[in-house]
C-alpha cells in the first residue's frame, strides 16, 4: 500500500534511537522528508547518516541538535524545519522520561522533571507546529504515549505524564478538526531495542526478564521498535484520514484494558 507520504515533511522528536529512530525510518521509507532531533549530537549524526543512506539523498534528512524540554529548543526545531523544507505536515512527539518512586519519596523536582521531559515538549512542539500545519490545509500530530497512560503500571510519574499526553491528544483533536489537522496518540507496550531499558535488563537479569515475558507478554516476546514505526507511518498518512482523537495500542495484547 502506498501511504502517500512522498515529500511530506515530518518532525520526529527524540529520534536518535529507539522508537523515534524507528518512526523516522518508517517515514523515510515512505518517501517523506524528516527532521530528527536529540540532545546527544554524536548519536544524532549517526542516525542522520543511517537515514540519508536509506533515503538515497542527503536533503531528505535534517538533524537538529536541540533540547526540546525547553521552549527555545522546541522553537528551534520547528523553525529550522520550515526554513529548510519550506513546510511542515507531520509532528511526532516522542520525547519522554520520568523518574521517582512512590508518593512519599517522589519529590517536587522528580515531578517537575517528568513534566518537563514528557508533557511540555509535546505541548510546546504542538503549539509551534500548528500554525504551519494550518497553512498546508492539513496536518497530523501524533503522541507516542504508552499503555501505562491508559491503565495502571510502571512508575507513578510515568503513568501520570503519559495519561496527560493521551488526554492532550484527544483535546487537540477536537480543537483542530476544523483545520483538517488530525491528532492521535499511540500506546506502545514493552518494546526492546538495542541499548534500551528492556534490552539492557534482558542481558543483566535474564531469569527475571524471562519470567516477566512468560507472565506479561502473551506472544512470548518483546515488541520491536519497527512495529511501532509502522503504525506511526500509517497514522501519519492520508490512508488514516478518518482516524483522529484515537489512542491506538501497539502492545501484542500486553495491556488489560477493554478499550
Amino acid at each position: 500500500m502506498d501511504l502517500q507520504l512522498r515529500d511530506k515533511v515530518a518532525i520526529v522528536t527524540g529520534s536518535s534511537k529507539g522508537l523515534g529512530l524507528a518512526s523516522a525510518t518508517a517515514l523515510i521509507e515512505e518517501g517523506a522528508r524528516v527532521t530528527i532531533c536529540a540532545r546527544g549530537d554524536a548519536a544524532l549524526q549517526a542516525a542522520a547518516v543511517q537515514l540519508r543512506a536509506l533515503a538515497g539523498r542527503d536533503d531528505a534528512v535534517l538533524a537538529v541538535n536541540a533540547d526540546v524540554s525547553t521552549a527555545e529548543g522546541a522553537a528551534i526545531v520547528v523553525a529550522q524545519t520550515v526554513e529548510t523544507f519550506g513546510r511542515l505536515d507531520i509532528l511526532i512527539n516522542n520525547v519522554g522520561k520520568a523518574g521517582g518512586a512512590d508518593i512519599v519519596s517522589t519529590t517536587d523536582d522528580d515531578w517537575t522533571s517528568a513534566l518537563d521531559q514528557t508533557l511540555f515538549p509535546a505541548i510546546r512542539l504542538s503549539r509551534e507546529a500548528v500554525p504551519h500545519l494550518r497553512r498546508t490545509g492539513a496536518g497530523v500530530i501524533l503522541m507516542i504515549a504508552s499503555i501505562w497512560g491508559r491503565e495502571s503500571g510502571g512508575r507513578m510519574t510515568y503513568n501520570a505524564v503519559k495519561a496527560a499526553q493521551i488526554s492532550l491528544a484527544k483535546a487537540m483533536a477536537q480543537q483542530l478538526a476544523k483545520d483538517n489537522i488530525r491528532v492521535n496518540s499511540l500506546a506502545p507496550g514493552s518494546i526492546s531495542f538495542e541499548g534500551g531499558t528492556w534490552w539492557t535488563r534482558q542481558r543483566n537479569e535474564p531469569e527475571r526478564i524471562a519470567a516477566f515475558i512468560k507472565s506479561e507478554l502473551p506472544f512470548g516476546r518483546f515488541g520491536r521498535a519497527e512495529e511501532v514505526g509502522a503504525l506511526v507511518a500509517f497514522l501519519a498518512s492520508p490512508r488514516a484520514s478518518w482516524v483522529s482523537g484515537a489512542c491506538v495500542t501497539v502492545d501484542g495484547c500486553q495491556s488489560r484494558s477493554n478499550i
